[in-house]
This record gives C-alpha cells, structure tokens and sequence, in this order.
C-alpha cells in the first residue's frame, strides 16, 4: 500500500472510530423515521444489533480496532438502504446529516482502496443485517414493538456511555492500517476456515 493511501486509510478511519457513538444515532433516527420504508428500517435495526453487540466479527472491546468493522458496516448500511436521489424521504433524510453523506463516498472509496477485498467483505454483510438477532429478538420484532425499540435505544446508550475511545487516545495509539488490516484478515481467515473455505 503506498504512503498517500496509507495516511488517508488512517485518518479516514480515526475520524470513524471516534465519531462511532454520534453515528450510531443516525441509525436510531432512520430506524424510527415513518417516512422510510420499513426494509430500510429494518437494515438499520441490524446496523444497530450489529454495532452495539459485543459478538460480531472482532469480539475483543479492549482493542480499539475491534471497532473498526462496525464504523464500515454502519456506513455501507446507511449508504445502501439511503443511496436513492429518486426517493425524496431518503434524499430528505441524508439532508439532515448532510455533513456525514457528503464525505461517505469518497471515505468508503478510501477504504476499499486500502482494504481492498477485505473492504468488499465486510461490505458484503449488509445484506444479511436484518437477520441479525439482540437478547433472542429478531429485527422484525424490534421494528413491531414500540417497547422492544425503546430497549434497543437504552441498549445504544450504554454502549455510547461506554465506548472506550477518544481522540487523543486513538492519534496516539492508531498510527498504520496494519493495526486493524491484520485484525480483519484473521477474522476473514477463521471465518473461512469455519465454512471450509
């Protein structure tokens, strides 16, 4: 990987890291918004089980880079079930965080250029988000129940409450995309090995 995608992997997925918790609402907002269809609804239900659980791809929450999965999959998430410049509600919706969509495609670009197929991987399990189950419900019953929704959100602000990374801590600590290239590739790996692949 040369020097110039290498720095911009790094800054690009530092700002991630540490605008996790703030992003993670604009999951909450687009779960809950009545003028989104409900599939998208539902992908955003996944992106936020996928996002809060402690049992997804990197499990170890004491390595800043376990987290690095979950800023990639909220952003492909968010791009694909919103990415429609025909359907006014989501064209309205990104309107409102414009700040985050208009830098989502040139930062998702910078990842697969350094993550390369490890990017499309990831990317590639969007699509089974809305299986994803939290405390033995399923998506489809978060979206149905206004009580399950409001557990899901305190289940979010634990997590927000909690998150273990700051700015300083992770300029300091973050300095190669080998920190969290090597990680992905061994949960690629095992995962390979799982499906005897």
């Amino acid at each position: 990987m040369d020097a110039e995608i290498s720095g911009r992997f790094v800054e690009t997925m530092r700002s991630w890291l540490v605008s996790l918790p703030f992003d993670l609402k604009i999951l909450y907002e687009a779960s809950t918004d009545e003028n989104l269809s409900r599939e998208t609804r539902e992908l955003m239900i996944g992106a936020i089980i996928y996002t809060i659980s402690p049992s997804d791809l990197i499990s170890d929450r004491d390595n800043f880079a376990s987290y690095a999965d979950d800023c990639l999959l909220l952003r492909v998430a968010l791009k694909h079930g919103l990415d429609d410049d025909d359907d006014e509600d989501k064209e309205f919706f990104r309107s409102r965080f414009s700040e985050f969509f208009d830098t989502l495609d040139e930062e998702l670009a910078t990842s697969r250029a350094a993550m390369g197929e490890l990017h499309d991987w990831l990317a590639g399990k969007v699509a089974v988000l809305p299986k994803r189950t939290h405390k033995n419900k399923s998506v489809k019953q978060y979206f149905e129940s206004d009580e399950l929704q409001e557990e899901l959100y305190e289940d979010g602000l634990e997590f927000r409450t909690e998150y273990p990374i700051s700015e300083d801590d992770i300029a300091d600590r973050f300095k190669k995309p080998s920190s969290i290239i090597d990680l992905l590739q061994r949960a690629k790996n095992d995962e390979d090995l799982k499906a005897g692949k």
